[in-house]
């Protein structure tokens, strides 16, 4: 099921851009403004919308650790910003002075791409904030791009119908000159690594791209050494009407969602590439779409000057629905987005005492009252007590998310469902990476008894991973037709 739960109205002109951080929603419009809004309640934020650009904004992303928010436009310029507080950051003037017409972080939040309306990519150092190299595409605009999760590689799209990957020397280790009759209008990369490179047991990634032929098109990206890679076509998507402009994963890979010029969303699994749902509510061209990060959320945008909020699954029956498809992240959450978090829910006294006892997402979840008062040395009750209670909100949304699963089915350190159960030598069974990382930051500790555990061996639980699979089939609400296989 998916619902519209918010339209937002602030924009004067298109919307070009959505982008989701762990606190935030921005959106990017040609009335030359970037508008900025509470995830909580879509509240926007007191010092929005941002006016740093003399022309329209194409587009606008966030950093992973949510520092940083950035935005690209007409006037030749890329703009970073602090989102918590709206102030300019740095402006990165485009050496070719062309319009802007993309960019979008790497993964570590170290480097940002700008594609140019004349087809140079420029690649920044955003600690540094100065231009580390360029390059150029052989014909068309840079209007899409994307970086690989293992932040190795980037691809760009352009009006040519061109596909370039490039390491982060600038170099091209390959150009697909047909990748879209008419033009590509975007690309992005599913942060969930997949399996079938050249070389046995190499890491691959899936990239979807869009284009003016109204396709879909999903690739596998594949490194073939130091030096290469391969590009090759998965299958294509052929169900819009019209020129396909914008698409994002979910999260964990499983869902991917595309806006047309059909007017249409179509949200679609990947894996088949059968046709989920279709949205009709916006009157114009969709020209963008995004997912939250920690929440089952969708943005889109259009040029009816819109952005809706879209919610998959109910919320008094989200575990059911979700399916695990979204993975409570909250644990995982860098340094930085706790203070995000921090400053959503009015917490910003806190921001500086977080950040200089290093508290990330693991940590804020674990904190008591003797933690804050002894540890943290926050003097005031008042704030104290507000902490605590926006922690145990923070908790039972998580919770919720899970309603309905099995909890056997449920990581003990996570509170995920499980996707690769594994057993250590405590006795218990965990999600390989949670106990992993618990291994390697918690001194061998067993999470359920808080004793040694005997060895760091771990095995695989396959017996449990069987059941977790057939009660997810057995549950499965997102019905998928037989005949629309993806191969």
């Amino acid at each position: 099921m998916v619902t519209l739960v918010q339209t937002l109205t602030d924009h004067t002109d298109d919307v070009n851009c959505c982008a989701f951080s762990s606190a935030y929603l921005a959106s990017c419009s040609l009335d030359k403004t970037i508008r900025l809004y509470l995830l909580k309640d879509f509240s926007e934020l007191p010092f929005s919308p941002l006016k740093g650009h003399s022309y329209g904004v194409h587009s606008c992303c966030f950093s992973s650790c949510g520092r940083y928010l950035a935005s690209s436009s007409t006037d030749g310029m890329t703009v970073l910003w602090n989102p918590q507080f709206g102030e300019k950051l740095a402006t990165l003037k485009q050496p070719s002075e062309s319009p802007v017409r993309v960019c979008k972080f790497s993964h570590d939040s170290n480097y940002l791409i700008s594609g140019a309306a004349d087809g140079t990519v420029a690649l920044w150092d955003v600690r540094l904030k100065k231009l580390r190299r360029t390059g150029a595409v052989e014909d068309g605009s840079v209007i899409a791009c994307d970086f690989s999760p293992g932040g190795n590689h980037f691809v760009t799209g352009s009006t040519s119908g061109e596909l370039t990957v490039w390491d982060c020397q600038m170099k091209c280790l390959l150009n697909l000159k047909t990748a879209h009759d008419l033009g590509v209008t975007c690309c992005e990369f599913s942060t969930q690594p997949i399996n079938g490179g050249i070389n046995s047991g190499s890491q691959c990634f899936l990239l979807a791209s869009c284009g003016q032929d109204n396709k879909i098109n999903l690739w596998i990206l594949s490194p073939e050494d130091a030096t290469g890679c391969e590009l090759r076509m998965r299958c294509s998507l052929n169900r819009h009407t019209a020129p396909v402009l914008s698409c994002c994963f979910s999260p964990d890979g499983q869902i991917l969602v595309s806006g047309s010029v059909d007017k249409s969303i179509m949200i679609w699994n990947p894996t088949s590439g059968a046709p989920l749902y279709i949205l009709t509510q916006h009157k114009r061209y969709v020209t963008a779409c995004a997912f939250a990060r920690n929440l089952p959320l969708i943005a889109t945008g259009s040029m009816d000057k819109t952005v809706n909020i879209w919610r998959i699954g109910s919320e008094n029956n989200s575990g059911n629905e979700l399916l695990g498809k979204f993975r409570c992240s909250v644990q995982h959450w860098s340094e930085d987005e706790v203070c995000s978090w921090l400053s959503a829910e009015e917490l910003q006294e806190l921001v500086v005492v977080f950040k200089s006892n290093n508290i990330d997402g693991q940590e804020l979840l674990n904190l008591t009252k003797e933690n804050l008062e002894n540890d943290l040395k926050v003097e005031s009750l008042g704030l104290r007590n507000k902490a605590l209670r926006k922690i145990e909100e923070l908790k039972a949304k998580l919770e919720s998310i899970c309603i309905g699963v099995p909890d056997e089915f449920l990581c003990p350190i996570s509170r995920d469902i499980m996707t690769d159960p594994v057993i250590a030598s405590d006795g218990y069974s965990y999600e390989r990476e949670a106990i992993e990382s618990w291994i390697n930051t918690k001194k061998r500790t067993s999470p359920m008894t808080n004793k040694p555990l005997e060895s760091s061996l771990i095995t695989p639980n396959r017996t449990l991973k069987m059941a977790i699979d057939r009660w997810i089939e057995a549950q499965q609400v997102l019905q998928m037709p037989a005949n629309q296989g993806c191969n």
